[in-house]
């Protein structure tokens, strides 16, 4: 039998998709799951998103163009413009979901063998797109007892060598909630520059951030222009993870040039997801501003609830969806798999995503879980409750 490649083999498994079998035997016998362990919102997708794709009228479902539909494209200019990001509409590529932007950028500006400096916890998909590009992740570790704040400059400069070709954020960050502020940003523009660095940074989360706190982009970081490789999507801002529309944006043209080749491969990028995304812009202001209310309720309901069940900690994140929260477990792969295989209350458990996927370093997380408060507020305290009875009994306590 042909063997299989070395990538193949070293590719990680998704810590958050891992324990999917066990719940499909556990739902096959009737107990009802309630799903933590991924970032996949109920909350409804914009009206205009779902007309867009149910009044097409087109004949032919035709290929669009390789970097996205100009209509689409020339929408995203204004929006960005809207959050204090001005480019161009040749800045933007569209792209298969934001994990086609996330291999596109590590392709086109890492060589096999570079090195990436990225704080962990990280959302664990990053290390299966280094593995695919060839690259080696650097992980410098941020700390619950400290926020998870971003770790000093000095820490990052330890790190750096020759082979180090650049730095990539998440913000607002998962799995943790984190924020970064203006101070933190300049801190990583100022090593960026000084070590002619790519800065790659995810904000798929913009728009969730909380108490009074404001985004800012590392596309308003003066200075690293050319340096700078922002990721983007819709699937949470629009609950639209189903459509797959994602977006590579720089004002480096030899990026974007680059990254052109491999649009060009694949094709295009989905047209009725284009359509979707396209029309989910000009989505109600009444639209966003429930999604930030719910968002901001099912957190507080969650920091809340969660920090009440004896030897549980949770901080409370300042953006995105997601906490990592700390147990009185030895090991949490162990108490997710057990609570979601051999552990219900009144017939129904949960599915959490064990904190340990998160780090690329050895040994850290085993206590952590990452919790994704996107269920409604009457399922995440139902949740809250299997939690707290399930730590009653686990055998493996702390």
């Amino acid at each position: 039998m042909p063997s299989i490649s070395k990538r193949g083999n070293d590719m990680p498994q998704s810590p958050i998709r891992k324990l999917v079998p066990i719940s499909e035997e556990v739902k096959s016998k009737g107990i009802k799951v309630y799903h933590l362990n991924i970032g996949q919102p109920d909350i409804h997708t914009p009206q205009e998103a779902l007309d867009a794709v149910k009044n097409f009228d087109r004949k032919v479902a035709a290929y669009t163009h390789s970097a996205g539909m100009p209509m689409y494209r020339k929408k995203l200019t204004k929006y960005y413009k809207e959050a204090n990001v001005d480019i161009a509409y040749d800045d933007i590529m569209v792209t298969t979901g934001g994990s086609e932007a996330f291999l596109f950028a590590f392709f086109c500006c890492f060589n096999p063998g570079d090195e990436i400096i990225i704080p962990e916890p990280f959302y664990a998909n990053y290390a299966g797109f280094a593995t695919a590009a060839g690259i080696n992740i650097k992980p410098i570790s941020s700390k619950f007892e400290d926020g998870f704040a971003l770790p000093p400059i000095e820490e990052f400069e330890k790190l750096i060598t020759y082979k180090t070709k650049g730095i990539f954020i998440c913000n607002p960050n998962n799995p943790t909630g984190y924020l970064y502020s203006q101070e933190e940003l300049n801190h990583l523009r100022d090593i960026v520059l000084k070590h002619d660095l790519y800065l790659l940074s995810d904000e798929v989360y913009r728009e969730f951030c909380y108490d009074d706190q404001e985004h800012i982009s590392a596309l308003q970081l003066e200075g690293i222009e050319e340096n700078v490789v922002l990721i983007d999507s819709v699937s949470k801002r629009y609950s639209e993870c189903g459509i797959r529309i994602g977006a590579l944006v720089s004002r480096n043209k030899s990026v974007i040039s680059s990254a052109m080749k491999f649009a060009q491969a694949r094709l295009s990028p989905p047209l009725f997801g284009q359509l979707a995304a396209c029309a989910s812009l000009d989505a109600s202001i009444e639209y966003s501003g429930y999604v930030y209310k719910e968002y901001l309720e099912r957190r507080n309901l969650l920091v809340e609830g969660l920090n009440k069940i004896p030897g549980v900690k949770s901080l409370t994140p300042k953006g995105a969806f997601y906490t990592m929260a700390k147990l009185p477990v030895n090991d949490s792969d162990h108490f997710c798999e057990w609570l979601l295989g051999e552990y219900s209350y009144n017939n129904e458990t949960l599915m959490l995503a064990p904190g340990s996927g998160f780090y690329h370093s050895r040994y850290l997380g085993k206590d952590e879980v990452r919790i994704a408060y996107v269920l409604k507020q009457e399922d995440l305290k139902k949740s809250l409750i299997i939690l707290e009875k399930a730590l009653e009994v686990y055998p493996g306590k702390k």
